[in-house]
């Protein structure tokens, strides 16, 4: 006997991927961000300082393409740009601490929405879902 067929990993996440993006839109409007500026602020994540090239393709991101981005970021205060004294060409990007603050309660908030989904999961399968992510997502971001 076979075994029953499933549907494509794309054809199962693309809808819990477009439930989860409505889901936090309303955050990040709350939260005075864009999509692509909540993964900036993600995509700086802890370290000091990054030049905008390493974290366009830390986020996957084309560089230019961030500049109006980091712009309107740097705006609101939630990030600081500076010329890299090593390479005048390049600029240095860091989380201020408003931008920290923002990103920090954006990101909680989107979680506790993703609690609410996750406890139709018993706990011993969440932990294996979110581990299987967390798994494929490190795969997916070095290739």
């Amino acid at each position: 006997m076979s075994e029953a067929k499933r549907p494509d990993l794309a054809a199962m996440l693309a809808p819990l991927g477009r439930a989860l993006v409505a889901a936090e839109l309303p955050v990040l409007e709350r939260n005075g961000l864009t999509m692509w500026g909540y993964v900036v602020l993600l995509g700086l994540g802890d370290e000091p300082v990054y030049t905008q090239s390493a974290l366009a393709k830390a986020i996957r991101a084309d560089k230019t393409r961030i500049i109006g981005v980091l712009d309107e970021l740097q705006r609101r205060g939630l990030i600081h740009r500076a010329p890299d004294p090593a390479d005048r060409r390049a600029h240095l990007v860091s989380l201020t601490p408003d931008g920290r603050t923002t990103r920090e309660r954006a990101q909680r908030e989107i979680q506790e929405q993703e609690d609410q989904l996750l406890t139709h999961l018993s706990a011993a399968d969440r932990r294996v879902f979110l581990r299987a992510l967390q798994t494929l997502a490190a795969l997916t971001a070095e290739q």
